[in-house]
Parts: C-alpha cells; structure tokens; sequence
C-alpha cells in the first residue's frame, strides 16, 4: 500500500489569453472547479495506476470538502484517514496562460493536518510499503512523519514542494527526493549536476519536457522524457511523483521507475486538469511500447 500524506484543495482555473499586470482587469476564456491538491493528486496518480492508495489529509465541512471526499472514493483511494475540520477547504487558484500556469494556494483546511492526527491514523499509515510527502502542509507535521517513518523503517517519497518549506535535516532520513531544477537549486543552493552526484540514487531532479535525472554512484544519468502535445501542464509533476511510487513499490529498478514516471507526465499534460489527464496503466503501457 501506498500512503500520500499532504493537501486535498478544489482549484478554481481560469484561462485567459491576455495575462493581466498589476491593476488590470481582463477577460477570460474558461473557469472550472476541479479536484487538486499535491496530495490529493498523487494519490489519484498512483490509484489511477492500479496502487492499492491511502491518503492522509483533511478536509473542510463545506459543499467543497463534500465534493473532494467523493471524488477521492470516486478513484478507490481509502479516506478513511481523510478528517473534516472547521476550517474551509483548501483551495488553488490557478490563471492558465499560453500553455503555462501560476498557482496561488490558500491552505484552509490542510493546515489543520497536525501531529496529533498522524498518530491517529498510524495503525494505517505503518502499513505502507511507502508513504509519500509534499509541503502544503505544516512544516511541524511533515518533519513529525519523517522522524517516525524513519523509525518504523518506512521509506519516504519527499516532493518538495513549496521549497521554501523544505529543511537540510530531512535530507539522510527520506529514501527519494523529487525537485525540479528550480527548487533543487533554491534548496541546496548549487547546480543540480552537483546535488544529484552528491545524494547519489536519492536526489532526483525533474527538468521539464527534458525528462529527469540522478546520479547511480557511478555515473550521472538522464532519463529523457516523451514528446507530447501540451494542453495543460498542471499536474504533472503530481503524475511524476504518484507514477514513481507505483513503479518503485513494484520492484522497478530507479532508472525504470523514473522512466515509468515520465511516461505518465508526458500523457498528463494532453488533458484539461490536474486529474483528469492521469493515466491509466494501460495508457502508459501502450506509449511505452509504441517508442521502443
């Protein structure tokens, strides 16, 4: 089993092709309410994929918070550990703009995911054969799961996500660190070749359109991703992440995993919404088999 531990937020998106400067008031071309959240997203990638999906987080007990829960079981993801709180539902809003995206996220509800409530879903979360984090949760909660997956022996899948969140300490007790470029370098304040060569088979570096990469202990290896036609590229690094825990809790080596991942990441971006362009295995399967 696969346990996501982190947000579940309802995106407000809003395309434009006009992207406004301070003070001005466009038009728009599209809005929709659509399921999101980093966690909430890597949870659906995963289950999407066939993982048997447990996702810790909470929710608001509003019309939103509603929608989300049913969207979650919609894809058999087990909320069982998924609390209704007072605080409103977390939510992102999100201006789509010449096939690229901005995000402002308004935490709600996810801040509420506290201590307190990682030990009240333990009995679930120290099944997982990996548990899976990102940072739009407290800080305290996400260092107070590292220390105790660490104990229990739990390997950790860490999308750092806002790095601003994101601290030095946790770097010897998570097996898998995902950044992209940007982030590894606001983080480790270096170029990613010389992050990856130093965490070797942990640090692994996703670079857009150009695939991946991470560093064996022997050599530096880049993982090229897929060509794609590109209608939305939110998600996709959500798909990554939830793509790389299916692969690596069956048994793919990192290098295939990571190749498994891009696969998934370059279908993602084909679809409108962070969810709705996840794939399925068989859709991965088939693009895999057709560039060989």
């Amino acid at each position: 089993m696969i346990t996501v531990i982190g947000s579940i937020n309802m995106d407000i998106a809003v395309s434009t092709e006009q992207f406004p400067v301070q003070g001005e008031t466009v038009f728009g071309t599209d809005f929709a309410t659509i399921p999101g959240g980093k966690g909430a997203n890597q949870a659906v990638a995963a289950a999407k994929l066939g993982s048997n999906t447990n996702i810790v987080g909470c929710v608001g007990n509003d019309a939103f918070g509603g929608e989300l829960l049913k969207n979650l079981d919609k894809y058999q993801i087990n909320t069982s550990t998924v609390q209704m709180v007072s605080n409103s539902t977390g939510i992102a809003t999100i201006l789509l703009y010449e096939q690229d995206n901005r995000i402002i996220v308004v935490p709600g509800a996810n801040a509420a995911l506290t201590k307190e409530k990682i030990d009240e879903s333990w009995a679930t979360i120290e099944q997982s054969k990996l548990v899976v984090l990102q940072l739009e949760i407290p800080k305290e909660t996400v260092a107070y799961v590292i220390e105790r997956c660490n104990e229990a022996n739990i390997p950790i899948l860490l999308n750092p996500a806002p790095a601003t969140h994101f601290m030095l300490e946790w770097m010897d007790k998570v097996s898998y660190i995902t950044p992209n470029e940007s982030e590894c370098e606001q983080i480790f304040q270096e170029p990613f070749e010389k992050v990856v060569e130093k965490y070797p088979n942990k640090v692994i570096v996703t670079l857009g359109s150009k695939g991946a990469c991470y560093h064996d202990g022997e050599r530096f290896v880049m993982v090229n991703s897929y060509q794609s036609e590109v209608i939305d590229t939110t998600g996709a690094g959500d798909t990554f992440n939830g793509a790389l825990a299916y692969a690596l809790t069956n048994d793919a080596s990192l290098e295939k995993a990571i190749q498994f991942a891009n696969c998934a990441a370059s279908l993602s971006v084909e679809s409108f919404g962070a969810q709705g362009g996840m794939p399925t295995i068989t859709e991965v399967i088939i693009r895999l088999q057709q560039v060989k």
